[in-house]
């Protein structure tokens, strides 16, 4: 009798302490029972709190000074186009429709597991399409309408931009119908920028992501953001390219993943309004003129500001297999795009 009477109160006074605890807004760790009972979460969960306070054993806590308030997803998408540059064909060799399909597709349903672990922060998908077809403008349209987000599915005018983008590129070439869309595209998207709150992801429609990597990204944007008391660029992928030459780098710890320091990226990104404004000059000029490489401006940009991507990869470029652009190393890419099937 003795004895339950003694596990019983120290049952009591385990209750009362991780009240306590909770109150004050400190977190017990459980190593026996792998668990944080403050938080009811096993020690492989998320424990950070977003907009509060970044949690990564065993290095504890980040107390959250950048709070993240909102996410606006910006897809810039087109059915019709297979390669933009290469005429060689993609992974799994399926029409460039059931890319677009499988990367949104990803995106909602990564977004919607952010929203599980965040359900006060606002997200926001917005898809701009040219020339992707009326059946396949339906298929997107149901796509976003069954996420139960907010979104929009904006039709592109490319003679909104025509007299904008010059004709003759940094190679002394015309450019190309395609590459004349694409810039339309990103203008686009970086207009529709500026009148959005926060965070912003500009993202093309041949990623297919993780199921976590919208969490990770804002996460980490948080953590980070508050450790060096800045703003910053996020790219979700681990290109193969990063790997074809030998330069210093700084290494950063992340929601669950580890972060690198790079300089180059291509135009699928995630970084803050303040970000878009303050090199807004930079930014626009890509879409105006044809460099070569294409991501040059973007390229600048990062010798000003940090510059992250996750090792290993969070969303995967599908490209050809052999691209150095594209498909990132030690990822099951066949599981990420069952996955994602519609």
């Amino acid at each position: 009798m003795k004895e339950i009477e003694n596990t019983r109160s120290k049952s009591i006074f385990k209750k009362i302490f991780i009240k306590l605890c909770r109150l004050f807004g400190y977190e017990i760790i459980d190593q026996n029972t792998f668990s944080v009972p403050t938080q009811n979460k096993s020690l492989n969960e998320s424990l950070s709190k977003q907009g509060i306070k970044s949690i990564n054993l065993p290095l504890g806590e980040v107390q959250v000074t950048r709070k993240v308030k909102s996410l606006d997803i910006l897809i810039r998408s087109c059915a019709s186009v297979g390669m933009l540059t290469q005429s060689k064909q993609r992974i799994f060799e399926k029409e460039k429709i059931e890319y677009t399909l499988r990367s949104i597709n990803s995106i909602i349903r990564s977004s919607k597991f952010a929203k599980e672990l965040m359900p006060n922060l606002n997200i926001n998908l917005t898809v701009i399409d040219h020339n992707s077809g009326e059946q396949n403008l339906k298929k997107i349209q149901n796509l976003l309408d069954n996420s139960n987000l907010n979104h929009n599915l904006i039709n592109l005018d490319l003679s909104e931009f025509d007299s904008r983008i010059k004709k003759t590129n940094a190679k002394n070439e015309n450019v190309t119908p395609n590459q004349l869309s694409n810039m339309s595209n990103i203008y686009k998207s970086l207009e529709l920028s500026k009148k959005l709150d926060d965070l912003i992801y500009f993202v093309e429609d041949d990623y297919i992501h993780e199921l976590n990597s919208i969490s990770e990204m804002i996460l980490t944007y948080e953590r980070i953001a508050s450790q060096i008391s800045n703003e910053l660029i996020l790219c979700p992928t681990d290109y193969p390219y990063l790997y074809t030459k030998t330069e210093n780098t700084n290494v950063f710890l992340g929601e669950k993943s580890h972060w690198r320091k790079i300089n180059e990226t291509l135009c699928t990104f995630l970084t803050s309004k303040q970000i878009v404004e303050k090199h807004w000059a930079k930014l626009i000029s890509m879409c105006e003129f044809e460099h070569y490489p294409f991501e040059s401006p973007l390229h600048e940009i990062y010798k000003e500001e940090l510059c992250l991507s996750p090792i290993p990869s969070i969303a995967i470029h599908c490209t050809n297999i052999n691209s150095i652009y594209g498909l990132s190393p030690n990822k099951d890419w066949k599981k990420i795009w069952e996955d994602n099937k519609i």
